[in-house]
């Protein structure tokens, strides 16, 4: 158990890097609850974040329906995917009857007596996520003593202290251990969503390890033990099943002996973490990531989940690249040792090409703040600015809680996808490093028979002197139609999806009585123009008089196309435009982000299937499917003839991107087509760029029953044509001549012999003859 803990607690332990993690759908609080000034006001309140005081959002609910596709945007200070650093991004859930917000920014006391009824757990005017009793058990327990604290004097022993925590400041009920380690080796109320890593070679070790699939054991201490014999600062719990045995405990009166139980602690019971890279970001820059898109994970809630009182966090592990501390030689450890974290040992001195002792002598040791005697001359030196606390961080930001609901009616069943908005009121310097508005997704793809959920919350208690039109201090949203264009784009279209309603380049709505938007009714277009049913009239031309909680609820999308939307409030100069689109698709298209570990990309007519180690990075892939009069009407609209091989389709088109060869190493990934139509004698599997369908390649393939399987390296526009062979053909014209003679014999003979005719007819007819 040692060599393992001591291998997971080295995934943060070195090197660091200064920077911060704000999560902005759902609204990351970075402890906020309700401040009006731009700081939050205490840093404690419910949990340890290190980041920056001015981040986060005021406190506001939403109620997600399990099974639909929730968006998590966030932003980090410093790269991940990137090989400057060694980055891991955590995202956990929990649910729980005592999970709040609360209505006080005073951190929940420590001590009971302080709290209503003498229970903390109970007392509704302070936030929390974790229990009192976790709390009370994290600083009972040991620590564990082989994870890295450089030359941090720790202030105790137990797991409240850490080497990014080494006074064990409280926040909240958070167990300072917990949160700085992954995956943690005892029980934790959190569940495991994604792991997104700069090495997915780790994946396999981090999805069994997940607690959501591995028990925890901890030592169970006799309660009149714990009561006797608790102490402020020695930790009473032991973490190894000997030392937890060992314990005996007679209660005063009592002859019975009892003894500390190793006790193990059901797994969560739910699916392995997904675990993947991480998108690419770059350092210091609190933005976007690839293509000038927010970085996103997709979280479909799980179907049985169901619960009024859930919170999320995301954690960001991060230490510079130029060290690898997974490596066992890397880190300065002798479990024989009890002083093996003196920061001499971390052996700078090979790397730099110095003897040891010069090494130390000059100042080259991991220590907090060394004068470094860069020239070896004895009179200059410069100091560097270390704090080995913060070499190797863990950086947080946890949700306002929100609430999971079953799906009921047409709903139970159904694709949903939550429509939310992000930012807060004010300009980008007076909310940094929260965001200005913007619907989240910014763009969404769906089919009709979908499901879109609108939905968002906002604050009044903005600071007043912030940016914005209407009621100062306040949030509003709402989702009106966009007009026209006022210039064409050129081209016209055979697919629905193509015709645009609306235009991201327009400031003005258009009038919802002659709006279409996705099928919605004039009465839903109308509610989510004044924010009805949750607002009933008022004031309503900046939406002032709108409450802060907007739910539309679930609206099914029926008809193609692709639509612009705006908020009319947050459309002035000092916030931009707050502007959203929504492509309602006939075909299907799916997307999926694949790496290392592989997966799959599947639809109705096509599947991808990578397997484990084809790719050494993310790809973003996308898989759509085209009936054949799309396929024809792309070939013509691009300029090209409809001159394919072959005789007929024998499937749908199937177009996968990127469009280039992103293999790892020459190695392939499998596209498995499905026929379609007639039965053919051979089938051809030809391949093009679906944005130059003028040559089409044929390439090998191998047949399955009533699929094609082909080995590829990259995407493209692919489709199976069919033919029928000459054999077919001959023996095909044969069979046609046989039955035309047989019929000019039958009317020779029939004429020639009247009665043989009459005889039958009248046999059927019943009207005479004989059979």
């Amino acid at each position: 158990m040692k060599s393992l803990v001591l291998l997971v607690g080295l995934l943060m332990c070195m090197v660091g890097i200064h920077g911060d993690m704000y999560m902005h759908n759902p609204r990351g609080s970075n402890n906020r609850l309700d401040e009006a000034g731009r700081e939050r006001n205490n840093g404690n309140r419910m949990f340890d974040s290190q980041n920056n005081n001015r981040g986060g959002y005021n406190v506001g609910s939403l109620a997600y329906m399990a099974g639909s596709v929730l968006p998590i945007e966030w932003t980090n200070q410093h790269s991940c995917g990137d090989p400057n650093a060694h980055c891991e991004i955590i995202i956990q859930y929990m649910c729980g009857d005592w999970v709040r917000d609360g209505a006080s920014t005073s951190t929940i006391p420590e001590n009971p007596a302080q709290c209503y009824n003498y229970d903390c757990n109970r007392d509704i005017r302070y936030g929390m996520h974790e229990t009192y009793d976790y709390y009370l058990n994290c600083k009972q327990t040991e620590r564990e003593a082989n994870l890295f604290t450089a030359d941090q004097n720790l202030n105790g022993d137990s797991a409240k202290y850490t080497r990014q925590n080494p006074k064990g400041t409280r926040r909240a009920y958070e167990c300072p251990e917990e949160r700085d380690y992954y995956p943690y080796w005892r029980p934790s109320p959190w569940r495991d969503i994604v792991v997104m890593t700069n090495d997915a070679s780790r994946c396999e070790y981090y999805q069994a390890e997940s607690a959501n699939v591995k028990s925890r054991y901890a030592c169970v201490l006799p309660q009149g033990y714990i009561q006797e014999n608790i102490n402020e600062d020695d930790p009473i719990i032991p973490i190894t099943q000997p030392e937890c045995e060992s314990i005996y405990y007679q209660e005063a009166g009592n002859p019975n002996v009892t003894r500390g139980e190793w006790t193990e602690f059901p797994a969560h019971g739910i699916e392995a973490p997904d675990c993947r890279e991480a998108h690419w970001s770059r350092d210091n820059h609190l933005g976007n990531g690839v293509s000038g898109q927010p970085n996103t994970y997709n979280w479909t809630l799980p179907a049985n989940l169901e619960h009024e009182r859930c919170a999320m966090r995301i954690r960001y592990n991060i230490s510079t690249g130029e060290y690898d501390g997974w490596d066992p030689a890397n880190i300065n450890a002798d479990l024989n040792n009890q002083n093996r974290n003196d920061p001499s040992q971390l052996n700078v001195a090979e790397r730099l090409g110095l003897d040891e002792d010069e090494a130390e002598d000059r100042g080259y040791v991991f220590e907090n703040n060394p004068n470094v005697d860069l020239f070896g001359t004895d009179d200059f030196t410069l100091q560097l600015a270390i704090n080995t606390a913060q070499y190797g961080r863990t950086f947080q930001d946890r949700s306002h809680t929100f609430a999971v609901r079953k799906p009921v009616g047409e709903f139970r069943d159904a694709t949903i996808h939550n429509l939310n908005v992000r930012g807060k009121r004010g300009n980008i310097v007076q909310v940094f490093p929260a965001v200005e508005y913007d619907f989240v997704p910014n763009t969404l793809e769906v089919q009709p028979g979908d499901y879109v959920h609108p939905q968002w919350t906002g604050s009044n208690t903005n600071p007043n002197n912030n940016d914005g039109q209407g009621l100062p201090g306040t949030d509003r949203s709402n989702m009106v139609p966009l007009a026209e264009q006022v210039y064409s784009e050129g081209g016209s279209s055979y697919y629905a999806p193509n015709i645009k309603y609306g235009h991201f380049g327009r400031s003005y709505p258009q009038e919802i009585m002659n709006s279409t938007f996705a099928g919605f009714t004039i009465e839903t277009m109308t509610n989510m123009a004044v924010t009805q049913p949750n607002q009933f009239r008022g004031e309503m031309s900046e939406l002032d008089d709108a409450g802060t909680y907007f739910d539309l609820g679930p609206q099914k999308v029926t008809q193609a196309g692709t639509y612009h939307y705006m908020c009319t409030r947050n459309n002035n100069f000092s916030n931009r435009s707050q502007k959203g689109r929504l492509i309602a698709k006939n075909e299907v298209v799916k997307y999926e982000s694949i790496g290392y570990t592989g997966g799959n990309v599947t639809g109705p007519s096509g599947n991808l299937e990578f397997q484990k180690g084809t790719l050494d990075h993310l790809e973003d892939i996308k898989l759509e499917e085209w009936e054949p009069e799309r396929g024809e009407w792309e070939i013509e609209d691009q300029g090209n003839e409809v001159d394919l091989p072959g005789e007929g389709y024998a499937s749908k088109y199937i177009i996968v991107e990127p469009t280039h060869e992103f293999t790892t190493d020459n190695a392939t990934f499998t596209i498995s087509i499905n026929l379609i139509g007639s039965s053919y004698d051979s089938i051809g599997v030809y391949r093009s760029d679906p944005y130059n369908l003028a040559m089409w390649e044929k390439i090998d393939h191998e047949q399955s029953g009533k699929t094609a399987n082909i080995a590829v390296k990259g995407g493209g526009a692919y489709v199976i044509r069919g033919a029928t062979s000459n054999v077919a053909l001959i023996v095909g014209i044969i069979v046609a001549v046989a039955v035309v003679v047989l019929i000019v014999g039958a009317v020779v003979f029939f004429r020639r012999n009247p009665e043989k005719w009459s005889s039958i007819t009248g046999a059927c007819s019943g009207t005479g003859g004989k059979v």
